[in-house]
């Protein structure tokens, strides 16, 4: 049996997967904010309480809002920052008494896909995050590439080479980051920056649809960027599938225009490369964190 964990900000979900991915249990919890040990002792609960119930153990894989440090093994790069700096795998073996695996909850989200999901059988995955903030995981040969960093496939921390004279600054400190255009609030910054009208996603959406051109015009540029984002990723990573996860994910749209966008900004007469929504959606998460331990 396979758990996995997703830490998220708000709420810590636990799934439980039999020996061929069959969902066997799921409960989530939320998240005791700003409180690291209080944090620790709910993963353990939730772990303890799923083996209980189903009476048997199980390998215990997590998914984190950030990454493991090579270097010091604490926690950075977390937007759940009551984490960072912390030593919270060590400290997950100690309550747990076993081995615990942790990855970037964009990596897990990634070998979601690749392993029972949109990009099953593909030999090289990048999966997308396109949220309130934009993530990026690579999976190749079914594992999950980390780096000598840990910071493989973080591509919303790449420059977009839009050409603007004044671009958005970035909550890491650095400006025109894929994610500042990218994002949810990006897109909505976008909206207002040509517009002057603060609108939701959603509604930017659902006004291009009734036929109002400048939402139109804001989804077309939108469309446009994230073709020429992920066309860096092509031209470095080359690979078979791209699968998009996150609330803009579920734009439809994005599925037909983006490779019609793309080939402009690929290094190749033609591109291969398939783009495809999520699968599992909101699972995905959970689900690969379980899988970050393989079949024996």
């Amino acid at each position: 049996m396979r758990l996995g964990v997703d830490l998220g900000g708000t709420k810590i979900e636990i799934i439980a997967l039999g020996d061929e991915g069959t969902e066997l249990l799921r409960r989530r919890v939320a998240t005791p904010r700003d409180d690291y040990m209080a944090t620790v002792m709910a993963v353990a609960a939730l772990v303890e309480q799923a083996e209980n119930e189903l009476g048997q153990r199980g390998s215990v894989g997590i998914g984190i809002p950030g990454a493991e440090s090579r270097a010091t093994g604490l926690i950075k790069n977390a937007n759940s920052t009551w984490l960072i700096g912390q030593p919270l795998r060590r400290d997950l073996q100690a309550v747990l008494q076993r081995d615990v695996r942790l990855e970037n909850d964009a990596n897990c989200f990634a070998l979601s896909e690749a392993t029972d999901g949109a990009a099953a059988g593909a030999a090289t995955v990048f999966g997308v995050i396109l949220g309130t903030g934009v993530g990026g995981g690579i999976v190749v040969d079914g594992k999950v590439l980390t780096g000598v960093n840990a910071i493989a496939g973080e591509w919303g921390h790449n420059g977009l080479p839009v050409g603007e004279h004044k671009r958005p600054v970035c909550y890491c400190g650095r400006a025109g980051c894929v994610e500042t255009y990218l994002s949810g609030p990006g897109l909505q910054r976008d909206h207002l920056k040509h517009v002057g009208e603060s609108l939701e996603p959603a509604q930017i959406v659902s006004r291009a649809e009734a036929g109002d051109e400048d939402c139109e015009a804001t989804l077309q540029r939108y469309e446009d960027r994230l073709a020429m984002g992920l066309a860096q990723v092509i031209n470095i990573l080359d690979p078979e599938v791209i699968v998009l996860g996150g609330g803009l994910s579920n734009l439809e749209r994005l599925y037909r225009n983006v490779p019609e966008c793309w080939g402009a900004y690929v290094f190749s007469d033609q591109v291969a490369t398939r783009l495809v929504k999520h699968r599992h959606g909101d699972s995905s998460g959970v689900r690969g964190a379980a899988w970050l331990w393989p079949a024996a």
